[in-house]
């Protein structure tokens, strides 16, 4: 009997633990230069304590920084730095920094700070097609995600044309791996400033948007 209370105490305790870890989800565009917060609750900053972990995927992971410190063999070092509150800051984020990043006091995963960061592009395939107006061209939207086996959720992707109305003739969406996908296909009309504007939303909320063309970017953190 007192072992099977030792097993309870301890499941609770754990279970207690385990809500001191934080999930933040973060939503950039290409060549940002980003921060991704460090602040472990009830914790003052010990950056000579912390680590970043960093995972493309669920098979293998990096350290890129230790003991407050980038490590000089990451391939990022050029671009990765850590501010006063062990946050880690990336500059010109890519496709190559998507992924699950870990912020961990020494070992105590307990109070992990936890960042998926995505990416969203949008993009004319291909870049140097038929400019003329009135020619077809197939814009491109994608949502770069963290790697974990689960698909991206259906109708996460959303596109709008200038006025605000959402656009569904001549949308496809595609299955990439994990990433989300979505191709619309419209009528260049050069000269009009037409502006169609793709979205990712999430439980009824705009995580991110990307406008296309390039020169009428209007981002939303």
């Amino acid at each position: 009997m007192a072992r099977l209370e030792l097993i309870i105490v301890f499941a609770l305790l754990f279970e207690v633990r385990s809500d001191n870890r934080e999930h933040l989800y973060r939503f950039y565009h290409p060549d940002q230069d980003v921060t991704l917060p460090c602040g472990i609750k009830n914790q003052p900053p010990q950056c000579s304590r912390m680590s970043w972990l960093y995972n493309r995927d669920s098979s293998h992971t990096l350290i890129e920084a230790s003991r407050g410190k980038i490590e000089k063999t990451s391939l990022r070092a050029d671009r990765l730095s850590l501010d006063s509150n062990c946050s880690l800051v990336i500059k010109h984020i890519t496709a190559e920094d998507v992924g699950f990043y870990t912020c961990r006091l020494e070992q105590q995963f307990e109070f992990d700070v936890n960042v998926f960061l995505s990416l969203l592009t949008v993009s004319q395939l291909p870049a140097d097609s038929d400019q003329t107006r009135n020619s077809e061209v197939t814009l491109e939207c994608s949502l770069l995600r963290y790697i974990d086996g689960r698909p991206c959720q259906p109708n996460g992707l959303h596109w709008l044309d200038e006025t605000g109305t959402e656009v569904t003739e001549g949308v496809q969406k595609l299955s990439r791996g994990t990433d989300c996908v979505s191709h619309l296909k419209v009528k260049n009309q050069s000269g009009d400033n037409r502006k169609f504007t793709c979205q990712f939303v999430q439980r009824n909320k705009v995580e991110i948007q990307a406008d296309y063309p390039p020169d009428l970017i209007g981002r939303t953190m």
